[in-house]
């Protein structure tokens, strides 16, 4: 399998309602970053619905999708969080946080029921919303003299790199995010500004 050099995901927020015998089940999609912000997401959902009865959810992080986990919230093992899951990679996404919230209705749905409403809302929700393309990125340090910030900041501009962190005084500090299918070229480009040290990130 060749090494992939982009990642799909979601690029805004969306919500979906699906209901059965009485049980509504809203489920919201968002793009995260960090395991950091699929926690802060359930913080958020547990205080704006209290009277929900599950928070059920999933998530897939990373380029490389590594990162995953599910929840059922109380729900019987497996009919909640892996029917979020499985619907997540159905359409191969990652960075992607799915959080299924649960309003009993009085009528109980048994295990058949929950998977198919978690599964139909999950699918809902993640169909109302463009899935993009985004590159893979690999970080890199770049530490320079702040004469150099000019020829510095045109080059990753125009090779669509992305900046998570700078320090900029007399000597800059960027850690950057460099697209991998153009890493041979922007290095390349890099070492040609001399007295640019270019440290990758582990």
């Amino acid at each position: 399998m060749s090494d992939p050099e982009y990642y799909q995901t979601i690029e805004k927020a969306s919500v979906a309602e699906f209901k059965d015998r009485g049980s509504k089940f809203f489920a919201f999609a968002f793009p995260v970053q960090t395991i950091e912000d699929c926690k802060q997401y359930l913080q958020q959902f547990k205080k704006e619905h209290p009277k929900a009865v599950h928070h059920c959810f999933a998530y897939r992080l990373g380029w490389d999708g590594n990162q995953f986990r599910v929840s059922d919230d109380g729900e019987p093992g497996g009919t909640a969080g892996k029917p979020i899951l499985g619907q997540i990679d159905s359409k191969q996404l990652t960075n992607v946080f799915v959080i299924v919230v649960r309003y009993f209705g009085g009528t109980l749905l048994g295990v058949p029921g929950l998977i198919n409403a978690y599964k139909s809302a999950t699918a809902m929700a993640l169909q109302l919303v463009p899935i993009v393309q985004k590159p893979i990125e690999v970080l890199y340090e770049l530490h320079f003299d702040y004469t150099l910030m000019n020829d510095v900041m045109i080059l990753i501009k125009q090779s669509g790199c992305s900046v998570a962190f700078q320090e900029m005084q007399l000597f800059c500090l960027l850690r950057i995010g460099i697209p991998k299918a153009r890493l041979t070229e922007v290095l390349h480009k890099l070492n040609d500004l001399h007295s640019v040290e270019v440290i990758k990130c582990v």
